[in-house]
């Protein structure tokens, strides 16, 4: 450290060797020294459980001595509250669909919830939470939700793989945020590695040392070995120097490639003349004293060290020289308080003097300056601790002469730490509980080990089912529980204790998630009800983060039949089945969660979510009003009442929702997003792009913002850029299949089939659920006359979810289109048994029954249309068209009226209006059949050969038949039959004609030849075309 930095050829150093041989005596030695050479140090040991952990402990550590890691410990406290933010709101994001009959939905994102539960955790650590991949994105409440045409109740819509970053890109701010909470290495370690540059910038040296390796390693390894070997987040400064101190070599798997740039100190037992030099310096001269000492320590130098100290007074005091090293210390110290001081106070893991006053007796409640003078303990910041030879030798003692007192001592000891956290408890307790607190979990964690040392079988029930609770904390916090479970097994002598320990941490170990601990303790746990019903609770979250909805809902479904009213489990279950897109069974279980948990805003939200799913948006504008009330930080929510405000076309009140977050958060991505949805549904498309180009420039990969976005561009008929920012999405999330049949419908739409196609493919593969693409393809299909591929297309969409309405409603229309109309009726049966409130669905049962003449059935189900959507002029339409034909002509009348008022420019209302005048003969009828033709005109056929051109050239047909023009009528009725591809089409215009003839008594015979030209017609078209 004497030279230049950039002359150091060593920069790691790795102390080895057994214990008690003194390789942390070697390093505090080694700190000591390199702060006389004005270093800056660091000294990380065993309990930083994980690489966040140690930075944290060397950036704490290096601003005790003026250096402060400013920029990383601000990113460090970022990470913190935006990993509570994912973990109280991870469930919080996935709405179902539920988007109006003329649109169809684009995906949300899914929050996992804590809610309420014998546990007074929080919910999933990101860790857990990354690794299995959590989140399901759901219909509704991602921007751009008014993405396409064409009629869609409640369905299901997958996100593709990588669900996490769909869910943590609404729930957090920015995609930076994002990062931090999916990959916390990869945004910290950078600004760590600058923050230590800069350090090193201003002072000669920095020097970290890694104690007790041979148990943090496994943990550290792989991100020591990239900091100072690669460059995979940036450049170690020149003159930084890393020192390890462990039992074993490094481990091959990490190190085998850079064991030339280690240089290895290894440490052995003191050499019979090492050992005789100390202790003559000790002043340890008698012979037979040295060889006692020599004998007993087997030259391990601290137990030379520790025997050299308490070295009798003279030779007559030696003894029986048989026994341990400890032994002989303990009976060469003369002094009987300060030998039980010894004794007492190796029973804690770790003193302070607080400690140490509640560990020995009051006679001995002065001596802790003694007691940390002593060679075989380290003394930093306060904290003393034994080592590990001087101590399990001591322990052994006492377990062995003593069993009552042992456990005497250790039930005072517990005793205190219970009363330290309590102290705690008399504090607030953090938002996630008070397993949030570290001096609450620090004192819990001893309070453990104690009650386990003292009787360890009748601790270890309480002891196993607070594993759970840590394991809930996260996985730092499991990893130290079951380590402390394990070392006091092997402490008190109680294998089977130890035996536990040893079989939980290969359960984390042996597919690197903690999953499998929760089943090791529900298979051999031996848990009450309250406990296996939590236990169940958290492995079906654990599931459900990982999409295994099925395992997760078998789960949660145990954990309620143990604790009926366990509203964690009920939560997950409700939230579990909401992904699935059941939304009534979700609901119960939700409803019951919000009576157990009146005051959770998560619960709330979930609820709200749920409802929206099911198009219930005013209840679900409630549930988010009341999660305000219980949560007004919580900004996200003010988006989700955004969006069903949108919905309820609540404008105001939807922009005053976003703009009330955008206040507390302007750079929220997702509010600005959905305000870009709410100012293009008021027709604002320039201020809607600013805000989508403002969320993008927030969260430049954020692929819904940029979907978004590209359905804004597709409405107001910029194609290109749709398509480029749709291609943008796929390339940042190429298994995002809500990205590629975005794409594909915007394809569609230009006319580029082949292309259409190849992108709904594609997402079909991916999206485990695909009714919902499947019916977006069977349309592409119908317009390239495949139709046989696109009725399978709606016939599997139909089987693989028999609640999408969507697909059911278009399964009918298609039946509707062949003709098969029994087929079609059963269909839209189904879809009112899954939505009794679906307008649209009873509209077309309406017109079914009118097609095959049950006017009477045709009135009811369009009665309890219009009273569902008193505008809906196709319900008004066809409501009229069955009180024609059934003689009820005023009604007819006035509900021709309510639709002319609502659609000036109708022209069939302006037709049917002509005709049933005429029945009544009532003048006016003339206008009204001239105004019918001029609208016809002016709508323009860019639509090509689909159904509305069809529908279209009929019309005409129709009107030029009740004006008596003959010139074109023949030709408008070539083209129709010319084409006309489907059976449903032809029936139409027969019906259509006969309701005509019914006001035109005298045209029959003009009309026999077109009639029989429409039956001869409907045997020859293809009998699968719709």
């Amino acid at each position: 450290m004497r030279g230049a930095p950039e002359d150091a050829a060593q920069f790691l150093f790795h102390i080895r060797g057994p214990a008690g041989v003194g390789k942390s005596t070697l390093a505090r030695r080694l700190e000591g020294m390199a702060r006389e050479e004005r270093a800056v140090t660091a000294y990380v040991d065993e309990a930083a459980t994980d690489a966040v952990e140690a930075m944290e402990t060397i950036s704490a550590q290096f601003a005790q001595q003026g250096a402060a890691l400013k920029a990383f410990d601000k990113l460090l406290a970022t990470y913190r509250q935006r990993r509570h933010e994912a973990d109280a709101g991870a469930a919080a994001l996935s709405a179902g669909p539920g988007v109006d009959p003329t649109s169809d939905g684009t995906p949300g994102a899914g929050r996992d919830g804590g809610g309420p539960g014998p546990s007074p955790s929080p919910s999933p650590s990101p860790s857990s939470m990354v690794a299995s991949q959590i989140g399901l994105v759901g219909l509704g409440m991602i921007p751009g939700v008014g993405a396409f045409t064409g009629a869609v109740d409640p369905g299901h819509l997958a996100a593709g793989a990588d669900r996490v970053k769909a869910l943590l890109s609404a729930r957090l701010r920015n995609h930076d945020d994002v990062q931090l909470v999916l990959s916390p290495l990869q945004s910290l370690v950078p600004v760590f590695l600058t923050e230590l540059a800069e350090v090193a910038r201003r002072h000669p040296w920095l020097v970290l040392f890694f104690d007790t390796y041979e148990r943090s390693g496994p943990q550290l390894d792989a991100w020591l070995r990239d900091i100072l070997v690669s460059d995979r987040y940036g450049e170690m400064p020149a003159n930084v120097l890393v020192v390890l101190a462990g039992q074993p070599r490094l481990a091959t798997r990490t190190w085998e490639d850079w064991l030339d740039v280690v240089t290895d100190w290894p440490l052995e037992v003191f050499t019979d003349a090492e050992a005789r030099q100390l202790l003559t310096a000790k002043g340890v001269t008698d012979e037979r004293v040295v060889d006692v000492i020599l004998t007993l320590s087997e030259r391990l130098p601290v137990l030379v060290s520790t025997l050299a100290e308490a070295r009798p007074a003279g030779v007559s005091d030696i003894g029986d020289p048989s026994g341990t090293a400890v032994e002989r210390f303990l009976k060469w110290e003369t002094d009987s308080v300060r030998r039980a001081a010894a004794l007492s106070c190796a029973l804690p893991q770790e003193l302070d003097e607080d400690v140490y006053r509640a560990a020995v007796d009051a006679e001995a409640s002065e001596l802790f300056g003694w007691l940390r003078a002593l060679p075989f303990v380290t003394d930093h910041a306060g904290h003393c601790r034994y080592h590990d030879v001087v101590r399990n030798a001591m322990l052994r003692l006492q377990r062995q002469q003593s069993p009552a007192r042992w456990q005497q001592q250790h039930t005072r000891l517990a005793d205190a730490f219970r009363d330290r956290r309590t102290q705690v408890e008399e504090g607030t307790a953090p938002p996630e509980g008070w397993w949030g607190d570290d001096r609450w979990r620090a004192a819990r964690l001893q309070e453990t080990y104690h009650r386990l040392c003292a009787g360890p079988h009748a601790a270890l029930p309480d002891a196993l089912r607070e594993l759970l609770d840590a394991y809930d904390h996260g996985g730092g916090t499991l990893r130290r529980w079951i380590q402390t479970l394990s070392r006091a097994g092997r402490d008190s002598g109680a294998p089977a204790i130890d035996s536990w320990g040893r079989r939980l941490l290969a359960a984390v170990e042996e597919r690197h998630t903690a999953m499998g601990v929760l089943t090791v303790l529900l298979t051999h746990g031996g848990l009450d009800p309250q406990g296996r019903s939590l236990a169940h609770t958290l492995r079906g979250r654990d599931h459900r983060n990982a999409g295994r909805y099925d395992e997760a809902v078998e789960d949660y479904s145990q954990a309620i039949a143990l604790v009926p009213d366990a509203g964690r489990a009920r939560y997950g279950r409700g939230w579990t089945l909401s992904l699935q897109g059941q939304y009534g069974e979700a609901l119960a279980d939700l409803d019951r969660a919000v009576e157990l948990s009146p005051g959770e805003a998560d619960t709330f939200v979930a609820r709200g979510l749920t409802l929206f799913g099911l198009r219930r948006d005013e209840e679900a504008v409630a549930d988010y009003d009341r999660a305000i009330e219980l949560d007004p930080g919580d900004l996200l929510t003010f988006g989700f009442r955004g969006r069903a405000l949108l919905r309820l076309e609540r404008h105001d009140d939807a922009l005053a929702s976003c703009g009330h977050a955008l206040e507390g958060d302007p750079k929220c991505a997702y509010v600005l997003a959905v305000r870009g949805d709410i100012l293009q549904d008021v027709g604002r498309s320039d201020e809607a792009l600013a805000d989508y180009g403002r969320a993008i420039e927030l969260d430049p990969r954020g692929s819904y913002c940029l979907s978004g976005r590209a359905e804004i561009l597709r409405e107001v008929g910029r194609f290109d850029e749709a398509l480029a920012d749709y291609g943008r999405a796929i390339e940042l999330d190429p298994r995002g299949s809500y990205y590629l049949s975005g794409r594909a419908e915007i394809l569609r739409e230009v006319g580029r089939f082949d292309e259409a196609l190849v992108d709904y493919g594609r997402a079909i593969e991916l999206d485990p659920k695909p009714s919902f693409v499947l019916t977006r393809r069977a349309k592409v299909l119908q317009a390239t006359d495949r139709y046989t591929e696109a009725f399978a297309d709606l016939d599997r969409a139909v089987h693989a979810d028999p609640s999408d309405m969507l697909a059911l409603v278009l399964h009918a229309r298609a039946l509707q289109g062949m003709g098969r109309y029994a087929e079609a009726l059963a269909q839209l049966d189904r879809a009112r048994e899954i939505d009794p409130s679906s307008a649209l669905a009873l509209s077309l049962r309406g017109k079914l029954h009118r097609l095959t003449e049950r006017y009477a059935n045709s009135l009811l189900d369009l009665d309890r249309a219009i009273e569902l959507s008193p505008d809906d002029t196709f319900a008004l339409n066809e409501h009229a068209l069955s009180c024609h034909m059934t003689g009820r002509y005023e009604d007819a009348v006035s509900d021709l009226d309510r639709v002319i008022e609502i659609r000036p420019d109708n022209s069939w209302a302006h037709y049917e209006m002509a005709i049933v005048l005429r029945v009544l003969g009532r003048p006016g009828h003339e206008r009204f059949l001239y105004r019918a033709a001029e609208l016809l005109a002016a709508e323009s056929d860019e639509d090509g050969q689909d159904t509305v051109s069809v529908a279209r050239v009929g019309n005409r047909f129709l009107v030029q038949f009740a004006l008596g023009h003959q010139s074109e009528l023949s030709a408008l009725f070539e083209e129709f039959l010319r084409i006309c591809s489907t059976r449903g089409q032809i029936d139409e215009l027969l019906a259509d004609l006969s309701a005509l003839l019914d006001a035109l008594h005298s045209e029959g015979d003009r009309a026999l030849p077109f009639v029989h030209r429409l039956r001869e017609a409907r045997t020859s078209v293809s009998p699968t075309a719709y």
